[in-house]
């Protein structure tokens, strides 16, 4: 993978994702989790202070051990017990129909086969189930695309597989969820590239 994302990366991406302007977004998305919850892409375990007060357990996935050095002394101050493992979200070891709740936060712009991966939230998602989900992605104003697909492929270089030029929207529909509420905002303090914002959740039938 090389000396900058072994050494460099994690700590960029610990400093970003440890940005406030992710706080109230964050609780947001996170406050209707509930019943047994799958986290896909924990990273740094930045989400673990904005779940709300009933949640005492989560499943959580990653496949990057070089964030271990950031997510595991949070997870041992967590006052939530947290069942870790290092998982690809395209290939989950869980059984069908398993989990009530299932977040993705700032992850789908990186999973190498998103639509697969989305179908696996599907698969493991109880009927009712809900599908949390905070990404940031293409956005509709022209001019702000143009240059999202010009540095697309610079930020998946430097990003670690990070697009910029995704539909969350798009893609949550293409699973077989069905979309809740959808929220689309641009971050303030960030750059129009990267700050397009979607923020909801989706059920399944």
């Amino acid at each position: 993978m090389g000396l900058y994302h072994h050494c460099v990366f994690p700590y960029l991406l610990d400093f970003a994702m440890g940005s406030r302007v992710f706080d109230k977004p964050r609780k947001r998305t996170l406050a209707r989790a509930s019943g047994r919850i799958l986290e896909i892409g924990f990273g740094t375990g930045r989400n673990l202070p904005h779940y709300p007060p009933g949640v005492s357990r989560i499943e959580a996935i990653d496949p990057d051990t070089d964030l271990d050095r950031f997510s595991g002394p949070r997870i041992a101050a967590s006052s939530i017990a947290v069942d870790f493992h290092h998982l690809n979200a395209e290939h989950l070891p869980f059984t069908g129909e398993s989990f009530d709740t299932v977040v993705c936060t700032l992850t789908l712009c990186s999973i190498p086969d998103v639509v697969h991966a989305l179908g696996e939230v599907h698969r493991v998602l109880k009927p009712g189930g809900r599908f949390l989900f905070l990404e940031h992605g293409l956005s509709p104003d022209a001019d702000v695309a143009r240059w999202q697909h010009r540095l697309n492929p610079l930020q998946q270089r430097i990003g670690g597989g990070c697009h910029l030029t995704r539909d969350t929207v798009a893609l949550v529909g293409q699973s077989g969820l069905q979309l809740h509420d959808a929220e689309h905002y641009y971050l303030r303090h960030i750059p129009r590239v990267a700050g397009y914002m979607t923020e909801g959740s989706a059920l399944k039938a």
